[in-house]
């Protein structure tokens, strides 16, 4: 088993190898994992990279509730499909809305004072959709501002949190203003049928199947992986996956897989021709794992970077300091979207052959085109992007 073979086998477990083309957003999200959202185009680039879905199709696909973003693993906000709206929500609770509970219990917030503002909150969602300012006017003195200790504590009001505990328990939901994922400007709705109405699962046996996903999504994975993308201690992720019997590799190594991926792994064979593919910065295929050094070849290891704190080593990075640019699961290359040309901006490890050429102007007309941008995150801007931007053309 060689480390270009495990490489190619994790780009063919997350759809990287073309097999998605005709799938819909759901589908593709079921099989590559829930895509990662933080107020960028990930979600979408997750969708084009795998199976050519247009920004239409995926909006589309977001308004008929096929996909949703919400809170999941880590408390985090993924957009995930319908198929798994429950187990996500589950596996989310627990994480940053119960963390804003203690720390608005320390500032003198009561669970009661909460309560009522949920009901406030759902009552007034009743009559229909609205905006943080709508919602803020219709349930008036139930909402607390927290002062200056509650800014220090990141907990301006009440609002945020009871918004939070209500969108974790799948009593509400929400909704893109513009029907973008890359966007942050939201109405709140209530989600009638609530997803975790007839979830029967506990948070454990949710966690379980979080673990058969997350091996399904990128195994063979090690556990310590699987740990950090669940948020769990050492001791629950352990629990959460003993039940499904995961088998060791034969390299010696700790990484664990699905028995019902043994025969297909050993059997796999890496594809002879490229597999260019562009993917976000936060792509499941690095995130999952969140380990960017098995991405690499290892004449790449050493190879200069350029990312938050300057120039530093490929292979002491731990998630991409730009979109990157992947060939059979093996990191190849890293781009920026440039605003001011229209343009991609990006820099190869390797030779520059016509089929990648080809892929990163594939990419570049589809941000054009369909996005208009590619901000990796909520905070991304054409100024803020200008240090990475001419870091890649100067490497490139």
């Amino acid at each position: 088993m060689t480390p270009a073979t495990l490489r190619a086998w994790w780009s063919r477990k997350q759809g990287l190898d073309g097999s998605p083309a005709g799938k819909s957003a759901a589908e593709v999200l079921e099989r590559s994992g829930w895509a990662r959202s933080v107020g960028g185009v990930g979600p979408y680039l997750t969708l084009f990279s795998r199976a050519g879905l247009s920004r239409e199709a995926v909006d589309q696909a977001v308004a008929q509730l096929e996909i949703h973003e919400l809170p999941s693993a880590r408390g985090c906000t993924y957009v995930v499909p319908a198929s798994d709206f429950a187990v996500a929500l589950k596996v989310g609770q627990g994480f940053s809305a119960e963390s804003e509970l203690k720390t608005a219990r320390k500032l003198g917030v009561t669970d009661a004072e909460i309560e009522r503002l949920r009901d406030k909150i759902t009552g007034a969602l009743a009559k229909g959709p609205l905006d943080p300012d709508g919602l803020r006017e219709a349930v008036g003195g139930a909402v607390r501002n927290l002062g200056e200790e509650g800014k220090k504590k990141g907990l301006i009001t009440t609002m945020p949190l009871a918004l939070g505990l209500l969108q974790s328990a799948g009593e509400i939901r929400r909704i893109p203003v513009n029907g973008r994922l890359d966007q942050q400007r939201y109405r709140y709705a209530l989600w009638k049928p609530n997803p975790l109405a007839k979830f029967k699962l506990s948070r454990e046996e949710a966690y379980t199947e979080l673990a058969r996903r997350f091996f399904r999504w990128i195994g063979p994975a090690t556990l310590p992986e699987f740990q950090w993308f669940s948020g769990l201690g050492a001791g629950a992720a352990k629990a959460a996956v003993a039940p499904l019997e995961l088998e060791p590799m034969e390299d010696g190594s700790d990484r664990l897989l699905l028995a019902e991926d043994r025969e297909a792994f050993q059997a796999f064979r890496v594809p002879k021709t490229p597999q260019y593919s562009l993917v976000s910065g936060v792509d499941a295929l690095v995130l999952l794992r969140r380990n960017v050094r098995s991405a690499l070849a290892d004449e790449d290891l050493g190879r200069k970077v350029f990312g938050e704190k300057g120039y530093q080593p490929a292979g002491l990075i731990t998630d991409l300091p730009s979109n990157g640019i992947f060939d059979r699961g093996r990191l190849v290359g890293l781009w920026e979207y440039d605003m001011d040309g229209g343009s991609i901006a990006w820099s190869s490890f390797c030779p520059k052959d016509k089929a990648l050429a080809a892929a990163v102007k594939n990419t570049e007309e589809y941000v054009r085109s369909q996005l208009g941008d590619a901000r990796s995150f909520s905070l991304d801007s054409p100024k803020s992007r200008a240090p990475r931007i001419a870091a890649l053309r100067e490497s490139g």
